[in-house]
């Protein structure tokens, strides 16, 4: 199976470095709706046959012209949420962010015991993402390619840990709103990353550089992103 995994369009928060993680989450901005719209163009070239999105209403507000498009529903899976703040969720300063990023990379690392801050640790996370994908797989032919609405945290860590990335490597992961993972594999085999698109799917014009965006950082950016706003 190819398996296209993108990352949702910017929100408010995303723009302020707010660990927005909990359902239903923030919508749009105006440049999220710009990225979005740039999805089907930038994936003509892809013989997607369905659509997932995450329970979070910005997964599926940045499905939904890819969906129009191609004629297709949009399929909501529990599972494929972002990693949850616990108890930093909507906190902004350096001291949340140095802690979900530390935590982060732990699991990137293959620390999976570790636990985020009033959260899930790694094994739980793992346990609900790679079961929501496990169901995807089944649901479609080996020769499918298939796209996952979901968000930048969750695509770095699943990303690394099921394509196996070294941790020095999968640390410098970074994915801008509308970036994508693109796996292949993953029934009878192992992932194997294919490719890993930092910019959004519409080219780097729709990187907001000014914003804030905690949870499609590298662990270094993120962990080293001073106060100033």
């Amino acid at each position: 199976m190819r398996l296209l995994l993108i990352r949702h369009g910017q929100t408010p928060n995303n723009v302020a470095g707010a660990l927005d993680t909990a359902i239903p989450g923030a919508e749009l901005t105006a440049l999220g709706y710009a990225q979005a719209a740039a999805v089907p163009a930038a994936l003509a070239d892809e013989d997607v046959s369905a659509i997932y999105a995450s329970k979070l209403i910005r997964t599926q507000l940045t499905a939904a012209p890819l969906a129009r498009a191609r004629g297709l529903e949009i399929s909501v899976r529990q599972g494929l949420e972002e990693i949850s703040a616990g108890e930093l969720e909507m906190r902004d300063d350096h001291a949340a962010r140095h802690g979900y990023a530390d935590c982060l990379a732990a699991w990137m690392s293959g620390n999976l015991t570790r636990q985020m801050p009033g959260g899930v640790d790694g094994h739980a996370f793992w346990a609900a993402y790679d079961a929501s994908i496990r169901g995807i797989v089944a649901d479609h032919r080996p020769d499918e390619t298939v796209a996952v609405f979901t968000h930048g945290a969750a695509v770095r860590v699943f990303t690394a840990l099921a394509a196996r990335l070294p941790p020095e490597v999968a640390v410098e992961l970074s994915i801008a709103n509308t970036g994508m993972s693109v796996l292949e594999g993953g029934r009878e085999s192992d992932w194997e990353l294919r490719t890993w698109l930092s910019d959004p799917l519409g080219g780097p014009e729709l990187v907001d550089r000014g914003a804030h965006d905690v949870t499609g950082e590298s662990v270094e950016e993120a962990e080293s992103d001073g106060d100033g706003r």
